[in-house]
């Protein structure tokens, strides 16, 4: 008897403890946490007709909308024919740069590349894409 009553003692408080943590855990998760976020003014860039062989160049416009340093620790690329510039400096809350992508097409067609960047934000990896078609030089 003195048994079941330990094991009933014992699953009660487990059962208490999971609840008190489950519920602690929640307030905590409601809270607005603050830090770098990025605000960007596209995502998506579409050259439209390009000619083959010619590099043609965009950029993405981003603002830290957020409280707190945004620092981009790595811009990689869906191949080596697209090459980004990033900024290496921390960029402060309410501060506007931009990422410069270069593309110099070789294949001709339609073509998506894709432009990853990660940082401390609140979403660490973010995807920038690039599109449009190649044509022979002269076609327009």
């Amino acid at each position: 008897m003195k048994k079941q009553l330990f094991i009933l003692l014992a699953l009660v408080v487990a059962v208490a403890g999971i609840f008190a943590f489950t519920t602690s855990s929640s307030i905590v998760g409601s809270k607005t946490v603050d830090g770098p976020k990025f605000k960007w003014n596209k995502k998506v860039h579409n050259f439209g007709k390009i000619k083959q062989g010619v590099p043609v160049e965009t950029s993405f416009e981003f603002t830290n909308s957020g409280t707190a340093p945004l620092i981009i620790t790595n811009v990689s690329t869906s191949c080596g024919c697209t090459v980004p510039k990033y900024p290496k400096e921390p960029v402060m809350p309410g501060q506007t740069k931009k990422i410069e992508v270069k593309y110099n097409a070789a294949a001709m067609g339609n073509f998506s590349k894709t432009i990853t960047i990660t940082s401390n934000s609140e979403n660490p990896t973010t995807v920038l894409f690039i599109k449009g078609e190649v044509v022979k030089e002269g076609v327009k």
